[in-house]
């Protein structure tokens, strides 16, 4: 798939693109795995990256055969992911995306973020980051039927910015919101996060590790 002629409407994926919590998010995750006793492996892990919370745990409650909850095991991550982010002063973003941003709102571009996280934890950050006022639409993956790598939430966003498929762009982190933005036929960027090394972004239609390479292109 070829760059679009013409990008009107750019859908960011939050953790990984805007906010670098990947890190905080894996140690919620491991928190909880130790407090139910299981052990999680890294390519288990790997799997979960990009799906929401519920699906996460409801993967997990499968695979290992637990008589638990996996709404209770939601609740019991978020609480320390939130830990996490209200104490720990060195949560950023990621580096070079505020700039890129304010880039595509002065040149008119629609921006929709559409994140697995739950909305209360998109709202968190874009409270804290002050970002609001840039984006049109957020979605979380949390409120729909479907999570990534099913392409619902960015057929969801590219109707939310009004804007044809052909004309949309996707940011994204991981290997399964890439599948849910092929999935979608939506020209999907690949951006490669030092902190998640784990993710081949082979399926992506460019790769970029700098947000500077889309001034160039748009």
């Amino acid at each position: 798939m070829n760059f679009p002629n013409k990008v009107k409407c750019v859908i960011f994926d939050m953790d990984g693109v805007i906010i670098d919590s990947e890190e905080i998010h894996k140690k919620a995750y491991y928190e909880t795995f130790n407090a139910i006793g299981v052990n999680v492996s890294d390519n288990l892990y790997k799997t979960l990256t990009g799906s929401s919370t519920i699906n996460a745990f409801q993967k997990l409650v499968n695979h290992f055969n637990l008589d638990l909850n996996p709404e209770d095991l939601v609740l019991d991550k978020r609480r320390r992911y939130v830990n996490f982010f209200e104490n720990d002063p060195t949560l950023h973003l990621v580096n070079g995306v505020e700039e890129i941003i304010k880039y595509f709102y002065n040149k008119g571009l629609i921006l929709i973020l559409a994140s697995s996280s739950a909305m209360v934890n998109i709202n968190r950050v874009f409270n804290r980051f002050d970002l609001n006022q840039y984006f049109k639409a957020k979605i979380s993956g949390a409120d729909l039927t479907e999570s990534k790598p099913h392409p619902e939430i960015f057929e969801k966003a590219a109707l939310l910015g009004n804007t044809p498929k052909e004309n949309c762009i996707v940011i994204e982190d991981s290997d399964n919101g890439v599948k849910a933005a092929n999935d979608a036929s939506i020209f999907v960027v690949g951006y490669q996060n030092p902190m998640a090394e784990d993710q081949t972004l082979e399926n992506a239609n460019m790769i970029i590790d700098d947000f500077s390479m889309l001034k160039e292109l748009i």
